[in-house]
């Protein structure tokens, strides 16, 4: 009994501050009855509980939040290609570090949004198209999408969280491991390869986790440039313009959902392959 009793109380706490604030929500809604100032509930579930139908003349919700997504991914995984290399050698590496660390320290500090300037300068409004060609189905459309200016702002959201903690990670690797493998042969392709990167692993993740969430941050910025024609971002800016209040919460609100779907992928990952972390 006691148990069960347990279970409910695990189960409603969660709700709590969600049920108080929509109830602050409505009650402030209803009193102003100002859908452009604050729009009610029950206009924002009309949109989110249809998200294949087209909004504004701009298409639907899930077709904005695909485009989006790919833009995200694109950009991250590029940051990931190059930062944990660069990371784990930095971490590593005396020299590496030397070489690179005040260097990746200067950039670090500045925001994406300051790069808008620049990036334009560079990219203006090329796309993969210019680099990959391919007009089979819809691969043209979506290539034309990814603007290469809002990969690079992407890019440099989760670049720098992801190479300072796999430079973390590497470094805080316990030299007692290092140096007995050395004392029992251990070759440096074998050290590297079964023990700094395994040990350094949780926080290469972590670090991965947090620049996800920096990508995803940083989309309604980088679809704020021009040449974007779809994305939540773009769908945001384009209903502020005209006054759909209720379009721009629906927005945010599938920001904030997919963000929390793929950060709660990484717990899950976290939770079973680095578990012994937390034993230990």
């Amino acid at each position: 009994m006691k148990k069960n009793k347990r279970s409910i109380i695990y189960f409603i706490i969660p709700l709590i501050v969600p049920v108080v604030f929509l109830f602050i929500w409505q009650t402030i809604a209803s009193s102003l009855n100002n859908i452009i100032i604050l729009p009610n509930i029950i206009n924002i579930l009309d949109i989110l509980l249809v998200p294949h139908a087209s909004i504004i003349g701009m298409g639907s919700i899930v077709q904005n939040v695909f485009v989006s997504l790919l833009r995200v991914l694109i950009g991250y995984f590029v940051a990931v290609i190059i930062a944990i290399p660069l990371g784990i050698f930095m971490g590593y590496r005396d020299l590496f570090f030397r070489l690179f660390n005040n260097f990746v320290g200067l950039f670090r500090p500045i925001p994406p949004l300051a790069w808008v300037p620049l990036v334009l300068a560079w990219f203006g409004v090329a796309s993969l198209y210019d680099i990959f060609p391919l007009d089979i189905g819809n691969a043209y459309s979506y290539l034309r999408n990814m603007r290469l200016s809002m990969i690079f702002i992407i890019f440099i959201g989760a670049f720098f969280p992801i190479v300072t903690s796999t430079i973390n990670g590497v470094q805080n690797v316990k030299k007692i491991l290092i140096d007995s493998a050395r004392t029992l042969g251990a070759s440096e392709k074998d050290i590297f390869i079964k023990i700094l990167v395994p040990a350094a692993a949780p926080t290469i993740v972590n670090g991965m986790r947090i620049g996800l969430g920096v990508a995803w941050m940083c989309l309604v910025s980088a679809e704020m440039l021009p040449g974007s024609v779809s994305g939540v971002g773009y769908l945001i800016t384009h209903a502020y313009i005209v006054a759909r209040t209720d379009v721009v919460i629906a927005g945010m609100i599938s920001i904030g959902i997919v963000g929390a779907l793929l950060d709660m992928l990484f717990r899950i990952a976290e939770q079973r392959k680095f578990s012994w972390q937390r034993k230990s």
